[in-house]
């Protein structure tokens, strides 16, 4: 980190990458970075939201500062909030350190903000820009942004799968496919979502755990999507519910044996209902209603949802265009197999150019595994 900053996009980005050491940490809030410079660029001060119900990057940038915050311009990746909540407005603590200027990556589209901390700011006689990074800002709180905007959590998909696209040989087994780098990789994942989700036959044929290990800033509700709520009490899942949260995504037509058997141990079960099932062709009372499911997770503030299989909740999600991320494994393995399953059932697209698309995309080579991760572009 440079004394001094070569232009005033160097010290957005410098307010990003601190942002972005709050991921997993302060959901569901958004991830805010913020940096304190001079009329030259020379760096004062710089802080981060580190926890949820924590200081805000602002007010942490403000207290390194001290006295020198005065007549300094402050850089902030999101904008500055105007109202009481956990903490207190920014707004006004930015004004009582005498800070002449605000450059802002990113307007705000929580409802209590949504441009009023500029307009605060303005009121008090501060200098604002809004604009500055705003694509690499809005990347950065893309799970924040959905979860405001429409309600849902972010949803990552991760799979691993061999070099001929098989997540399973025709007997069924995938243990395992990717190598240990690769897996740990997965166990980082983990520890900063608000939830891991599974398909039923996921659980039935690879009895699971679903913990980040070791732990993360998160202990992500394990979740399984199971119509008939017949997930065995032996399984590790139901073992460990009252370690860590657990819940049973089921239908309405599941039966009531299998509900409370699962709730004595400690597990919820969710029961999802249909309330358009008329209008989509693959939606009855004994599926789970993914929509409906989501609503539920965006309802409980959940801003950041894993999901690990099976291919036909893959299949689902795909066509049901709620996948935003994907994290793939390919390992350097064939197994061929006309039965081996690949990573994504469902209906799928007719057409190679209705196919669902990644932008954004990075390579890495773990070991003799390629990860690639890539978020899906918006049709």
């Amino acid at each position: 980190m440079p004394a001094r900053f070569g232009d005033a996009a160097a010290v957005m980005a410098r307010a990003l990458e601190l942002a972005a050491r709050a991921l997993g940490s302060v959901e569901p809030n958004p991830p805010v970075g913020a940096v304190l410079v001079d009329d030259q660029l020379n760096l004062i001060a710089e802080g981060w939201h580190q926890r949820f119900g924590g200081p805000h990057a602002e007010i942490e940038a403000i207290a390194e500062a001290g006295d020198r915050a005065r007549g300094a311009t402050l850089f902030v990746s999101l904008e500055p909030c105007c109202h009481q909540g956990k903490t207190g407005p920014c707004t006004e603590a930015i004004a009582r350190a005498g800070i002449r200027k605000v450059v802002v990556a990113l307007r705000d589209p929580f409802p209590q903000v949504d441009g009023k901390g500029i307009e605060r700011l303005h009121a008090l006689g501060i200098e604002v820009e809004v604009g500055l990074l705003a694509k690499e800002a809005t990347r950065l709180v893309a799970p924040f942004l959905n979860l405001v905007t429409i309600g849902r959590p972010w949803v990552h998909a991760k799979w691993a799968m061999t070099l001929d696209g098989k997540i399973a040989t025709r007997s069924g087994d995938s243990r395992w496919i990717s190598n240990d780098a690769s897996r740990a990789v997965v166990h980082r994942l983990r520890g900063r979502m608000d939830a891991v989700i599974v398909g039923a036959g996921t659980v039935l044929r690879d009895d699971p755990l679903l913990t980040g290990r070791p732990s993360g800033p998160r202990v992500a509700t394990r979740i399984v999507v199971d119509s008939q709520a017949r997930l065995p009490v032996t399984s590790q899942l139901v073992r460990t519910a009252h370690d860590v949260p657990l819940v049973v995504a089921a239908s309405s037509a599941a039966p009531l044996d299998n509900i409370h058997r699962l709730e004595e141990r400690g597990a919820e079960v969710l029961i999802i209902r249909h309330e358009a099932a008329g209008e989509q062709p693959n939606c009855t009372a004994e599926k789970v209603d993914l929509d409906g499911l989501l609503a539920e997770l965006g309802r409980r503030q959940f801003t950041n949802i894993l999901v690990e299989g099976g291919s036909r909740l893959f299949g689902s999600l795909f066509d049901g265009s709620h996948v935003d991320e994907v994290h793939v494994f390919v390992a350097s393995k064939i197994v061929g197999g006309a039965e081996a399953p690949s990573a994504v059932a469902g209906r799928g697209f007719a057409h190679m150019d209705f196919a669902a698309t990644l932008e954004s995309v990075a390579i890495e080579r773990i070991g003799d595994d390629v990860y690639i991760n890539g978020r899906r572009r918006p049709a």
